[in-house]
């Protein structure tokens, strides 16, 4: 137990600015055997946004306080997915072979296609879940903190199915694994099938439930068949933007298939 806690605090060292006891270490075979609770990093992500975003409610309007609780995890996580987001639209937008795709990801300067993506993607969440905060606080917080464990399952989901492209150890945006062991990725799905009971039990309907997982899901697929054909394989900016995509993709999944 105490050696899946030491994992369990090596995905939270290396995804968060949370901190952990100096005991947890580091080490490249650690990381690799923590990527089964890159998911449960979602839960405490997400978590700690959604209790700011409810008390912040308390005192200020829902929409600042929305606001509030989205910079808070943007901090929290230093902003790891965001920045992989926006390399992923730089190099995807502007490269025209895998080569230039690959340097253009690396360079540490943002282009417009990055900023837009970023833009885009903050207004889509903001958007989103405050239409859901609209209508059901326990809906809304719920859908937050399961969008945020399951998307990370999704990103985790290509470290099992792909190969890692780049050859540079020293790669600014280098995931935390490069593999995954079939028992990690099942102790992975376990968090994300948690992820969907407990927004199932907020009495969200099977249908808007299967709606948004069925988004992500559809999400994932497509930006794991673009990076086969076009990298064949993924890097860390790539899981990056699967994280963040496929989040968006899980509110208007959900969205979609609520009464209006």
């Amino acid at each position: 137990m105490l050696q899946q806690l030491r994992l369990f605090l090596t995905a939270v060292q290396f995804f968060t600015r949370l901190p952990v006891p100096r005991w947890v270490g580091h080490s490249a075979i650690q990381l690799d055997q923590a990527a089964r609770y890159f998911p449960a990093v979602g839960f405490v992500v997400g978590g700690l946004a959604a209790l700011i975003w409810w008390g912040l409610a308390q005192i200020l309007p829902q929409n600042i306080a929305l606001l509030l609780s989205m910079s808070a995890s943007i901090l929290i996580t230093g902003a790891f997915h965001e920045d992989g987001l926006s390399d992923f639209a730089d190099g995807f937008g502007g490269g025209s072979s895998r080569e230039k795709i690959l340097a253009i990801m690396k360079d540490s300067r943002v282009g417009a296609y990055g900023v837009i993506a970023i833009v885009l993607a903050l207004l889509l969440k903001f958007a989103a879940l405050q239409q859901l905060g609209s209508d059901s606080w326990v809906l809304a917080l719920a859908t937050l903190i399961a969008a945020h464990v399951i998307s990370r399952l999704l990103a985790a989901s290509l470290i099992y199915t792909q190969r890692y492209v780049r050859i540079d150890d020293s790669a600014r945006a280098k995931p935390a694994a490069q593999a995954m062991s079939h028992a990690s990725f099942a102790v992975a799905l376990v968090f994300g099938a948690g992820a969907a009971g407990m927004l199932a039990c907020t009495g969200v309907s099977l249908w808007a439930l299967g709606s948004a997982l069925v988004a992500a899901l559809l999400m994932r697929t497509y930006l794991a068949w673009r990076l086969q054909t076009t990298l064949g394989g993924y890097t860390g900016d790539c899981l990056g933007a699967v994280q963040q995509l496929t989040e968006i993709a899980f509110y208007l999944g959900l969205l979609a298939a609520l009464p209006k």
